[in-house]
Order: C-alpha cells, then sequence, then structure tokens
C-alpha cells in the first residue's frame, strides 16, 4: 500500500498521500500491540516516516517529479523526520538486522544534512541491502548513490553492467548519468524510458527532462 502511494503505477498521480498516511496508520497500530511490537516492526514504520516527510517536495504544483537534488528542502516534514528517528531507535532492541532496518538507515541519511560522508554511508547500506534481498529498484537506488560517491563516469560503467533492458527506471538511471556529459546520449534514454512506462503522469515528466536537455544543449 505504502509502495503504491509513494510512486504510484495505476493512477494518473505518481504520489497518492492518502495510501501513505493509511499505511503509517495500520503500522502504528502493529507497534501498539505487544505481540507485533518488533524491531522490523518500528524499522518499517520509520522508513514510512521518513518517506512521507519527503512527500511534498516531490512534486510540483503541476504534479511533476521534483528531483532529489532539486527538492525544496524546507518542505520537508520535519515533525516525521523526528517520529522516524524515534522508530528508528526503537527498532535497534534486538539482534536481527532485516531489510527494513537497511532501508530506514537509507531514508534517515536522505533527510540528514549533506556531508562528506552522507552518501558512503548510503551506498554502504546499499551494499548490505543487495546482499540480504536482490531487486532491480534496489541496484537502480545503488548507483545513484555509488554516482555520489565515485562520480557518474565510473556509474555508468557499474550501471550498464545491469543490462536491466525492459525496466525504465534503468534508462531514466542512464539519462541522468549522461545528462552531464552527453545531452543525445541522455534524451535517447529518456525516449526509451517514455515508452516502458505506463504511468501518464511519468511520461509528462521525463519529456520535460528532455525538453530541458534539449535546450541546454542550445546554449
Amino acid at each position: 500500500m505504502f509502495n503504491e502511494g509513494y510512486f504510484s503505477k495505476t493512477h494518473n498521480h505518481q504520489i497518492r498521500k492518502d495510501l501513505c498516511s493509511e499505511a503509517v496508520r495500520l503500522t502504528l497500530l502493529l507497534t501498539e500491540n505487544p505481540l507485533t511490537d518488533l524491531p522490523q516492526t518500528n524499522a518499517l514504520l520509520a522508513l514510512m516516516c521518513f518517506q512521507s516527510s519527503r512527500l511534498e517536495a516531490r512534486t510540483d504544483h503541476k504534479g511533476e517529479t521534483i528531483l532529489f537534488d532539486e527538492q525544496d528542502r524546507s518542505l520537508w516534514d520535519k515533525s516525521l523526520i523526528h517520529k522516524g528517528n524515534y522508530y528508528l531507535v526503537k527498532a535497534t532492541n534486538g539482534n536481527e538486522v532485516t531489510k527494513y532496518h537497511l532501508e530506514a538507515g537509507i531514508a534517515y541519511w536522505h533527510t540528514a544534512p549533506t556531508g562528506e560522508s552522507k552518501w558512503q554511508h548510503i551506498l554502504q547500506l546499499y551494499n548490505q541491502l543487495v546482499l540480504i534481498e536482490y531487486s532491480p529498484v534496489t541496484a537502480l537506488n545503488r548507483m545513484f548513490a555509488f554516482s555520489k560517491v565515485y562520480g557518474n563516469k565510473k556509474a555508468i560503467f557499474e550501471a550498464e553492467k545491469l543490462k536491466l533492458l525492459t525496466n525504465n527506471y534503468y534508462y531514466q538511471l542512464l539519462a541522468y548519468l549522461y545528462s552531464e556529459t552527453d545531452i543525445a546520449k541522455a534524451v535517447a534514454y529518456y525516449q526509451q524510458a517514455i515508452q516502458l512506462t505506463k504511468s501518464k503522469a511519468e511520461k509528462q515528466t521525463l519529456v520535460k527532462r528532455i525538453s530541458q536537455l534539449k535546450k541546454q544543449a542550445v546554449r
């Protein structure tokens, strides 16, 4: 439910805050019952709080996605970040480290102030996460963190090894990585991503990015 709300695949809006809020409410109920108040439950709730804290900054007034680097941090909900911190600390009351612990740690570092070691911490957590439970989404998100630590050139080399040729986010990542050095390639990758996505809102966002890159090329 939360995943569908955070990045909707079946709706014209990319974000559905109602689903995110309901998922948080249900998970909160689990933490209030002694039988389900487990470390992994608290880690999951921490993850949802951190992710929800940035919802207002993730889209503009037209509903188009705003990249993480371009988000207005003043729109982040600090109360949800504090709640995320609380439940993340509570999640350490045990010996097991689950995927929710790692994902919550990654989300925590995303909300933390930018520092020299921020992306190194995020990459280290992704390195652990892909070992616990590999998924294309995790692999692609790890590549984004990898680019922040080692630069786009090295990230392109590593990303192309993934060969997720039917995944639109694979092409979006490559487009992002090429956008500073090869606009023509970046545009071509965004066009491939458009062909693979079923979301109307996401297509509009990608078309806008192509337009921005083309304007940048003629300057």
